[in-house]
């Protein structure tokens, strides 16, 4: 069975974790991804990557001593992810985003979080605990960068960001909004 077709089951198995129809495109990932210091970072949290689109780039751009966590909570796509990346800098978590802090407490603060995660499909709760757990685990200067197929999260993550930049790709299945969000 083909990447897309195991996406789309999870989507409609899972619609309250799944937020799309299909993997991101790369199109999405260079816009997600070139508000991210590679050079710098020695700490890159990574929710919900699907199938390990964003998670592969992140790799190769990555220094040779920063750290990838990379969290997901679906067991498909949990096994498709820890089975696909063999590489020493990612630690793949079969958890939910909720719990970062328990992960990288010992890495100190991140430089950037990048979340797939469909926040406004979450329940109210959840959203708080997986945005403001995000937050906690940024140094000052960091960046939470998230996409989504809306503008409904606008509002809600200026709420708790400084700063809100949105930018939108139409080179992806839905066209996607990506917000860089900064402390």
């Amino acid at each position: 069975m083909g990447a897309k077709t195991k996406f789309l089951r999870q989507f409609f198995k899972d619609r309250q974790m799944v937020g799309a129809v299909a993997p991101s495109t790369k199109f999405l990932a260079e816009k997600m991804l070139k508000n991210v210091d590679f050079e710098n970072s020695k700490v890159i949290i990574e929710l919900g990557p699907g199938n390990g689109v964003f998670t592969e780039i992140m790799l190769e751009r990555m220094a040779p001593d920063a750290k990838l966590y990379v969290f997901e909570l679906n067991d498909e796509f949990y096994n498709q992810v820890s089975s696909r990346i063999n590489d020493p800098r990612a630690q793949i978590i079969h958890d939910s985003a909720e719990n970062i802090g328990n992960y990288v407490k010992e890495a100190g603060t991140a430089d950037a979080v990048v979340s797939s995660l469909p926040l406004m499909v979450f329940p109210e709760q959840l959203r708080a605990n997986v945005v403001n757990a995000a937050h906690t685990a940024l140094h000052n200067k960091g960046k939470y960068i998230q996409f989504q197929y809306s503008l409904q999260s606008k509002r809600y993550l200026e709420g708790i960001f400084d700063d809100v930049n949105i930018q939108f790709t139409i080179r992806n299945l839905p066209p996607a909004f990506v917000y860089t969000c900064c402390k």
